[in-house]
């Protein structure tokens, strides 16, 4: 492993896991205790009709997929709001449309056959030194935001009421989180790929709430063990000549189980 490191590809995804781990780890984190799991599945898989867009228009795909998921998570607000008992049918439509909408377009792209797995299912040692920097500063997004209204978001994760009767702006604090949701999934799509996103995107979370008593707590052990669960995952990949994006999950994965057996045995 520490041969392949001395490569710039090799060094690029490391920094791209280890980025990818830490927004995980918050945005996670915030998607677990508001249980918007299904929404955060949504637009990842509806982001793919932006990557389509933007195949067939000639721009950059991460800009494609960001304009995208932002644009699918607004709408979602918007119907969560709106229409609470009808959200998970409007979201498992953009689901749909989105992915349907991404092959269509990347088909009629004239002259160019795209790696649809390397979206489908990261394509993490192929990350450009120029996302790498795009990461960096979506990342600090998140953290400023998430410290800034750390409190609000708190009050809002769990116990909505009493954040609506202080004064707290939870609509627009919810819109804010699914636009941050939104820019994360863009960014792990890269690593495991977009079918894959929501295995990294919850089993850290999930794991950390078991193990920890405040929701600080959670976002740093949850950036923990996904940083851990990534590098046992490249290094896996590369030794064994796998794919990453899936092998990264197969770590989550493992560990999740592994943790579930632990805690069935302490409960018995």
């Amino acid at each position: 492993m520490w041969e392949a490191l001395q490569l710039d590809f090799m060094r690029n995804a490391l920094f791209a896991g280890l980025l990818v781990s830490i927004s995980c780890g918050i945005i996670g984190s915030l998607v677990v205790v508001n249980r918007i799991v299904f929404i955060s599945g949504g637009i990842a898989h509806a982001a793919f009709g932006g990557i389509g867009l933007a195949f067939f228009l000639g721009f950059s795909p991460s800009l494609g997929a960001a304009l995208f998921a932002v644009g699918v998570s607004m709408i979602i607000g918007v119907v969560s709001f709106k229409s609470k008992h009808r959200a998970d049918t409007i979201i498992g439509v953009l689901w749909a449309i989105g992915m349907a909408l991404g092959i269509i377009l990347i088909d009629l792209t004239p002259g160019y056959h795209v790696d649809l797995m390397s979206y489908l299912f990261g394509s993490i040692l192929t990350v450009p030194g120029s996302d790498i920097w795009l990461m960096i500063l979506l990342n600090m997004a998140i953290l400023i935001t998430v410290i800034s209204f750390y409190k609000e978001f708190i009050a809002m994760s769990y116990d909505e009421e009493f954040a609506f009767v202080v004064g707290i702006p939870v609509k627009l604090l919810y819109f804010v989180l699914l636009g941050m949701t939104a820019l994360s999934v863009v960014m792990t799509i890269q690593v495991v790929g977009l079918i894959l996103v929501i295995a990294l995107l919850t089993i850290p979370p999930y794991i950390a709430e078991k193990c920890t008593t405040s929701l600080g707590k959670m976002m740093v052990l949850s950036s923990i063990l996904g940083i851990f669960f990534t590098l046992g995952g490249l290094w896996l990949s590369y030794s064994y000549n796998l794919t990453s994006g899936a092998t990264i999950i197969l770590v989550a994965g493992a560990t999740f189980f592994l943790f579930q057996a632990i805690d069935l045995i302490r409960g018995h």
